[in-house]
């Protein structure tokens, strides 16, 4: 299955537009990760560990936005859109939010 930001995928034609899919990711930070992204903060850099984070949370959402445009006969999603907010008390939590349109080319 094809998944991108664009309209429209060259060379191959919309034949069917099934319907707006969406899918969200929530994944908590832990007190460890946050101990060591503050420590990698103080010192300068990246912080890998949210990055990982934030990675994972994105893949998960594209799996699970994959996954209800094929329950619903799909052979692609286009314009799909990334959200990224934090959420919980404090912001404890990342939630990713994949919106895109599931069609048949």
């Amino acid at each position: 299955m094809l998944l991108t930001t664009t309209p429209t995928i060259e060379g191959k034609p919309i034949q069917q537009y099934i319907g707006i899919v969406t899918a969200e990711a929530i994944i908590g930070a832990n007190i460890f990760k946050d101990l060591f992204a503050g420590i990698r903060d103080i010192v300068g850099g990246r912080s890998g560990t949210y990055e990982r984070v934030i990675e994972e949370a994105r893949q998960n959402a594209l799996v699970e936005l994959q996954q209800k445009a094929q329950q619903l006969g799909a052979d692609a999603v286009v314009g799909i859109d990334l959200d990224f907010e934090t959420v919980g008390s404090g912001g404890s939590m990342l939630m990713v939010v994949a919106t895109g349109t599931a069609v048949k080319l």
